[in-house]
């Protein structure tokens, strides 16, 4: 991957070029050769100089203060995620080299997954699978044995099932859509954790065997995707919408993700005969 520093730069011109000079209530005259904002005009709308603000894209400077950073993120309409992204980007924090360690999930948290009514599973930042219930491995392990997330060099992974194997975006009933949330959770994780090996390794190999996957890296989307609703494609009981919660366990980047379906709907059904099955 990148250097933080031309991370910098390519966020910020990804951002410019999807606001238009309409959106932010500024006049276009004359035809333009790219997509978006000028550099002027961003830097105007931040308040600080052409100059200034073309040094801080092309990676010449690292000194941006806060109120600078805030104020482009105002300026460009960046969501709380991408805001948070961006100050990481600009003021990048040293840290050693560190050892790859295994990700092993606490023995409490797969109990209460365990427990879980509906769907539940434990993933780490990089989207590997650290445990699920029965009702989760159900859900997304198709083809998988139940065991396959205590095997530490072999756990399932989200981006790669989605984007490698064949059938993953048949999973879905909106694969876009998951594909973009896919690329910016691992965009998010990869400015949360510049350090880590494993995590460059899989942005790499998916850059590199997966032309969907390379050309959304490119654009920069930057997402948390602690909640939602995922709207699932089952081979065995078809359509399953179901609202999600992610809840970052203490002390580790781990989440518990649980699922659930609205009560009365046909989700709630499917996944009912899912469980019976």
């Amino acid at each position: 991957m990148k250097g933080m520093a031309t991370e910098l730069g390519e966020f910020l011109r990804t951002r410019r070029a999807a606001v238009s000079p309409e959106d932010v209530g500024l006049v276009s005259y004359g035809a333009r050769r790219v997509p978006g904002l000028r550099r002027e005009e961003l830097a105007h709308l931040a308040g600080v100089s052409p100059t200034y603000y073309t040094r801080l894209e092309q990676s010449d400077q690292h000194n941006a203060s806060d109120g600078v950073i805030d104020a482009l993120a105002r300026a460009l309409a960046l969501t709380d995620a991408e805001h948070a992204h961006l100050r990481r980007l600009a003021h990048p924090t040293p840290r050693p080299p560190r050892r790859a360690r295994v990700e092993r999930p606490r023995p409490s948290a797969v109990g209460l997954i365990r427990s879980a009514p509906g769907p539940a599973l434990i993933v780490c930042h990089r989207n590997d699978v650290l445990a699920w219930n029965e009702l989760g491995h159900r859900r997304v392990g198709a083809g998988q044995p139940f065991e396959q997330p205590d095997d530490v060099r072999n756990r399932p992974n989200f981006a790669r099932m989605f984007f490698l194997e064949p059938g993953g975006r048949d999973l879905y009933a909106e694969p876009d859509q998951v594909a973009r949330s896919l690329v910016g959770f691992l965009r998010l994780s990869s400015g949360l954790h510049p350090d880590d090996h494993q995590l460059s390794c899989l942005v790499g190999e998916l850059v590199q065997r997966s032309d969907i996957f390379a050309a959304l890296w490119a654009k920069h989307p930057v997402m948390d995707c602690g909640y939602g609703v995922k709207k699932f494609q089952h081979p065995l009981v078809g359509r399953l919408d179901l609202a999600y919660e992610g809840m970052t366990l203490p002390d580790t980047s781990h989440r518990m993700v649980l699922y659930h379906a609205e009560p009365g709907t046909p989700s709630a059904d499917a996944l009912a005969l899912l469980a019976a099955g």
